[in-house]
């Protein structure tokens, strides 16, 4: 494993707040959340106890996906606010106790991106990846000048920027070598990008599809040298920052320079089946590809935390002291929590495991009051990417009162970004602060037990007892965490058990030696003595 410089010491203590901008809050009533409206509501994220927030993408763009099709690294998009704005924003964070990550788009521009202009007229411009004549399988005819076409990196109108191939042919010309002219521009580009930003005090980025880069690079050796190249310098010129990918294989992306990586809902041999395995549950967003698949945070009991502990058995080895893992409620692109036939009811034992599991716990915005996915809606700024896939219900406005449009924006409904949750009894962060028993409440609970617990946090050991129902393990050899995402009573037979201490519980009982836990309970226990068969 390359050797680089320890991983920031904030990281190994990090909870991260992903937050959606167009959807969080709106400052100015155009029904489009802004870099204001998230400066206005840093209260609540402070009161929660997160400590690190991550944006998705705020720069300039045409917002054919969502900002993802990036036109200019270095200014954000006017519907956010200036670049000002955004530096107020990181120091009224950082007053707060809160650090900030952007998302940085490393493979890709968009179509209306200046330098795609420029190249699309130039034969000899090199920043991205064009078959000279003809049109190879998957190229996109070229819109100027320039004959053949060029490579996409995800829609047809994101040119994928060019970092070479991992292998050559004499017959594909423009597959260049990793080490040709274009690429080592493209490379030394990216860290202008970074440099700038994290020069006006940001912490540093997520990484979208970090492991696209080099093109047929099957094992994604090429790839990995590039972000091994770019850590070395983040060490050196900015060792307070740190890179998380959007990989979905922490084995890989880790080693490879990464200070963390996410288990996501595609990446690696197993497309995913890690995260899956706990949340998916054939509703919400759903690619036909993905093999049918019992999750275990279901109320139906059908599925296992086998497949979830295994994964992470794995990654966590391979990662070692390196770096880190991270397990998201859900993100911009997957199914939130309360989806289909799981109900806010079922959030408690959800919550309970992903903020005392040794992994950095990510909680998607709305998500710490139960939000729902919402089916149905229409194609927003490219959310559609199948028959069962439309992202747009996990990326609704922020509930924050009962207010007209929930406190999100002043707009007239038909203006707001995607409309609002139409259920009568939607959850608020307003109504959820004022109720001592809320999710919202338990939420915060949790994290500051997790944080003022180092044995619950990322580098605290974890044994588990019983990869079942109930989900039971013990995390610093004194905390015992039992989990029952079902709606049927459960029972566990598991000594030194009968004296263990409450933190924080709900359904779980213990005696002679047994574990009770009813249905959808969850419970922190400090044990007096070591607990086992």
């Amino acid at each position: 494993m390359t050797s680089f410089r320890p991983a920031p010491a904030w990281l190994a203590d990090a909870v991260f707040y992903q937050i959606y901008p167009q959807s969080f809050a709106d400052s100015n009533g155009d029904g489009i959340g802004d870099f204001n409206g998230i400066a206005e509501r840093l209260d609540h994220l402070a009161w929660l106890g997160v400590n690190t927030v991550w944006l998705n993408p705020c720069f300039a763009s045409p917002f054919r996906d969502a900002g993802y099709d990036v036109c200019d690294y270095l200014g954000t998009a006017p519907r956010y606010g200036s670049n000002d704005d955004l530096a107020e924003l990181v120091d009224e964070a950082g007053r707060r106790g809160i650090r900030v990550l952007l998302d940085l788009v490393a493979g890709h521009t968009s179509d209306e991106h200046p330098w795609f202009r420029t190249a699309a007229n130039d034969p000899t411009d090199d920043r991205y990846i064009w078959a000279p004549e003809g049109l190879p399988a998957g190229f996109v005819p070229s819109p100027g000048t320039r004959p053949g076409g060029y490579l996409p990196n995800f829609f047809g109108f994101q040119p994928a920027l060019n970092f070479g191939y991992a292998r050559e042919n004499p017959d594909e010309p423009w597959r260049r070598p990793v080490d040709a002219e274009g690429p080592r521009a493209n490379r030394a580009t990216l860290r202008a990008i970074m440099d700038h930003w994290l020069g006006l005090g940001l912490s540093g980025f997520r990484v979208d599809m970090a492991a696209s880069l080099v093109k047929d690079d099957a094992d994604k050796t090429e790839t990995a040298r590039i972000w091994t190249e770019l850590r070395h310098w983040l060490d050196g010129a900015h060792p307070d920052a740190v890179l998380l990918s959007e990989w979905g294989e922490p084995e890989v992306s880790v080693p490879a320079g990464f200070h963390a990586d996410f288990f996501l809902q595609f990446g690696g041999p197993t497309d995913g089946r890690a995260l899956r395995s706990l949340w998916s549950n054939a509703e919400g967003t759903v690619n036909e590809a993905w093999a049918p698949l019992d999750c275990f945070f279901d109320p139906s009991g059908k599925g296992s935390p086998r497949p979830f502990v295994e994964a992470w058995h794995r990654a966590s080895t391979a990662v070692g002291d390196s770096g880190f893992i991270s397990l998201p409620t859900a993100n911009h692109d997957f199914s939130r929590l309360n989806c289909g036939p799981r109900t806010a009811d079922q959030l408690p034992a959800a919550f309970t495991f992903q903020l005392t599991w040794p992994t950095l716990p990510a909680i998607y915005y709305g998500d710490e009051i139960g939000m729902r996915y919402l089916p149905g809606l229409p194609d927003k700024e490219g959310s559609v990417l199948g028959p069962r896939y439309n992202r747009a219900g996990s990326r609704t406005p922020m509930q924050w009162d009962d207010s007209p449009n929930a406190g999100f924006s002043t707009a007239p409904p038909d203006h707001l970004y995607l409309p609002l949750d139409p259920s009568p009894d939607r959850p608020t962060v307003a109504a959820q602060h004022a109720d001592d028993s809320s999710l919202l409440h338990l939420v915060r609970r949790l994290v500051a037990l997790r944080t003022g617990t180092p044995e619950l946090g990322s580098g605290g050991s974890v044994e588990v007892l019983n990869a079942g129902c109930p989900f039971v393990y013990v995390r610093g050899e004194r905390y015992l965490v039992v989990v029952n995402p079902q709606r049927d009573t459960v029972r566990y037979v598991c000594d030194g058990t009968d004296d263990a201490r409450p933190l924080e519980s709900a359904g779980i009982l213990f005696h002679d030696g047994t574990i009770t836990a009813r249905g959808f309970a969850y419970g922190i226990f400090e044990l007096g003595r070591p607990a086992g068969r």
